[in-house]
């Protein structure tokens, strides 16, 4: 519902401006956006409200076309300060689930961000965020139901080992912690593109 639109041209684009007054969407309530260029041959559009839920999607740009369908509007917002993850679907609660953020030294970030990617399992490696194996903090696990949130390595997860947290204290590394059964509930609920907002 919140997906960027990129687009790869065959080679550097000379004119960018003539580029982006190529691009054009077809949609019922299109939402306004902004392109950014991310290299000389790749430019993405970011949308500034949510796609309309299931709908179909045209999108062309110098002459290539494609389409898409939106599925439901599937939002999910963690709230850090009240340790809870409430996913809405088409506007409504769906479930507002015990939670457990990042510790203080560790904090979630805060902000409005896109589900990157889905993955069940993924190996979990303190490594990639500078924390030794030997640290007190290091780990390395293998989690499920993970849903990626930032490139950074913040993650939607299960994490059967802090559920007597969740709920009610922070103590991940970064990530959102859910139970088992939550974190596999949104992990079937969720697509990639789909908001995930964290507030304080």
């Amino acid at each position: 519902m919140a997906m960027p639109i990129t687009v790869t041209f065959a080679e550097p684009v000379a004119d960018r401006a003539a580029a982006e007054r190529s691009f054009a969407i077809s949609a019922p309530r299109a939402p306004q956006g902004n392109f950014v260029w991310l290299k000389n041959d790749v430019v993405q559009w970011n949308p500034s409200s949510y796609w309309p839920a299931h709908s179909d999607i045209s999108v062309s740009m110098e002459g290539f076309k494609t389409d898409f369908h939106t599925g439901a509007q599937t939002v999910g917002v963690a709230d850090v300060n009240a340790h809870t993850f409430t996913v809405s679907i088409d506007g409504q609660v769906a479930r507002t689930m015990p939670a457990s953020m990042g510790k203080p030294k560790h904090p979630t970030p805060i902000g409005s961000f896109t589900a990157l990617e889905k993955q069940s399992p993924v190996v979990m490696d303190s490594r990639t965020i500078g924390i030794p194996l030997s640290d007190p903090e290091g780990y390395k696990l293998t989690v499920y139901d993970a849903v990626r949130v930032t490139w950074g390595g913040v993650y939607v997860h299960a994490a059967p080992w802090s559920v007597a947290q969740q709920g009610n204290s922070n103590v991940s590394h970064g990530c959102i912690n859910l139970s088992t059964d939550n974190a596999s509930w949104y992990y079937n609920q969720v697509n990639v593109g789909d908001p995930i907002i964290v507030q304080a």
